[in-house]
């Protein structure tokens, strides 16, 4: 494994432990050249899948790797400064990945995992999946946010 710091590519594991939802490895390593500590994870990956965005005004289709990374990023952007413990989003992501490794389909739309994103926000923290929302439906007025705020805050009294 690379070291992040002076990019020797020898290191030492110096610890090895299941994460709390049993999904990964984490390890501790040390670098050989400049003895820094680092920390990987190791995941099962069932099958390459690539997702498909559309280019803009529904033009031609682009295809990229499926990366787990863009998911932790935007769902921890949506639920900074909430209080949402890192286990329940890293059990959101694991499980949204889980989901399109498993589907069977070498190639997935980018709106569906933006959909399964919305879902898992939606049960996890109604600010987070408003958040997430506004960007991911690119919300341009104010009215919008009160237009989807609004049916949020119904879902949620059971109106």
């Amino acid at each position: 494994m690379r070291c992040p710091f002076c990019a020797n590519e020898d290191s030492q594991v110096k610890d090895s432990r299941p994460t709390e939802d049993n999904t990964a490895i984490r390890r501790r390593r040390q670098c050989e050249g400049c003895g820094a500590r680092f920390t990987t994870f190791e995941r099962v990956q069932l099958r390459d899948v690539m997702v498909l965005k559309s280019g803009e005004k529904g033009g031609d289709v682009r295809r990229q790797p499926f990366d787990r990374a863009k998911i932790e990023q935007s769902v921890a952007l949506a639920c900074r400064k909430r209080n949402v413990d890192q286990e329940r989003i890293d059990q959101l992501v694991s499980g949204i990945q889980r989901q399109v490794e498993t589907a069977g389909e070498s190639e997935i739309p980018a709106s569906r995992i933006g959909e399964m994103v919305m879902d898992g926000l939606r049960q996890l923290d109604s600010v987070a999946y408003i958040r997430f929302a506004s960007v991911y439906r690119d919300f341009s007025e104010a009215k919008d946010f009160e237009e989807f705020a609004s049916t949020v805050q119904q879902a949620g009294t059971g109106e």
